[in-house]
């Protein structure tokens, strides 16, 4: 757990986010050294002052990018498990590295490039690969002969039992990615600049009912990288700092690996995972729900946002179809604006790292869609297997 208002972001950089595959010929690596670099001209550091790195979702060599950059000495490099859940739990872990005295500057950096040799790119490959050649597993046995192969298709079963438990509509789905797109309409940045309509959603391509196609994210590529340092220095850097007042990770143990073994009670079934997340990082920061100003919510599956601002407290349990529904969550009128950046949905997907972007400009006040007088911004990662996320960060 981190200490409250110890440590603060200090700088932000990313890439262009490209169409997937459409990187090439930079490698991950540039790009995320692309990425630090311009995190540190954001907060006025030299590379140089770099002696840490916290990683979540894999696939990073610090020694690698050390060498690269030239960074004179790492002194702190670790690496949650999970997948994007761990997006917003990457700051507090380079939290605890600066707060524990092991490092004084830590990187949290996400890369995303979608070529055919990488992540999902069997699934696009030609040359007789398959997308589901890979060995099986024990794990991949119990779900597999109910037809549930990939990550949307397993998501689905939760909406459904949400919409069975409390009557939640697809239309609740179809406000989530319209608000969203309009959000990132107004963004340069956004890869997706067309608005969404209602007859649009509900005339979409259904992929994994109740799930059609503008509930499903894009795959995209991209680096963003944010850093991290003691809230004493960082009165004296470049930008003003977004302190942290509480970044947690975790999970119920019966959620485990969530949607691929569906082992959860059924309190938890139809959620996102997040409520003991939500519940200690509330606690270490002090404040609730009513405090919360902007909410940045990770996106894969639009539902996902819908339990989630139930999970967090922003309605209840059972109530975020009708919550949403009202124009609660939209940006300019709603009681609490969500993904004003557009989301992994409509802006980019970089696994989760692009809330965390956008809480910074938030607190700064240097958003597109600036929500006023913002105070405290949320971000989370997931909804995943273990670990889930929340980061809360104050002005």
């Amino acid at each position: 757990m981190t200490v409250k208002d110890a440590t603060a972001i200090v700088g932000i950089g990313r890439t262009p986010y490209f169409r997937r595959g459409q990187s090439l010929p930079l490698t991950k690596v540039e790009m995320a050294c692309q990425a630090i670099i311009a995190a540190c001209d954001d907060a006025g550091l030299s590379v140089k002052d770099i002696d840490g790195f916290a990683y979540y979702s894999g696939g990073f060599d610090s020694a690698w990018i050390a060498q690269v950059l030239g960074i004179p000495e790492v002194k702190f490099t670790a690496s949650l498990t999970g997948g994007g859940g761990g997006a917003s739990a990457a700051v507090g872990l380079a939290s605890a590295g600066i707060t524990s005295g092991d490092a004084s500057v830590v990187v949290s950096l996400m890369t995303l490039q979608q070529t055919p040799d990488a992540r999902l790119g069997a699934a696009f490959a030609t040359k007789g690969k398959s997308a589901y050649s890979a060995p099986s597993t024990p794990q991949m046995d119990f779900v597999l002969p109910s037809g549930l192969f990939s990550p949307g298709q397993m998501m689905s079963q939760l909406a459904r039992r949400h919409m069975h438990l409390y009557g939640t509509r697809r239309e609740a789905f179809a406000e989530i990615a319209i608000s969203q797109r309009d959000n990132a309409i107004k963004r340069s940045t956004a890869r997706f600049q067309d608005p969404i309509t209602l007859e649009d959603y509900f005339g979409a391509r259904m992929i994994s009912d109740p799930l059609c196609l503008f509930d499903y994210t894009q795959e995209n590529d991209g680096a963003v990288a944010v850093i991290t340092t003691s809230a004493d220095r960082a009165k004296d850097l470049r930008k003003p700092p977004a302190y942290i007042m509480a970044a947690t990770h975790g999970g119920a143990g019966r959620w485990g690996s969530a949607y691929q073994l569906m082992q959860m009670p059924d309190e938890y079934f139809a959620s996102s995972g997040h409520r003991e997340v939500a519940k200690r990082m509330y606690e270490a920061a002090g404040v609730t729900a009513a405090d919360v100003d902007v909410a940045l919510l990770y996106d894969h599956f639009s539902p996902m946002v819908l339990m989630q601002l139930e999970d967090y407290g922003f309605c209840g349990i059972g109530e975020g179809g009708d919550f949403i529904e009202a124009g609660n969550i939209r940006y300019g009128t709603g009681s609490i604006p969500v993904n004003t950046h557009g989301g992994n949905l409509s802006e980019a997907y970089v696994i989760g790292m692009t809330h965390v972007y956008e809480a910074v400009e938030q607190i700064r006040g240097e958003a597109v869609n600036q929500v006023e007088n913002c105070q405290i911004a949320l971000s989370t990662g997931g909804p995943a297997s273990i670990p889930t996320s929340g980061l809360l960060l104050r002005r």
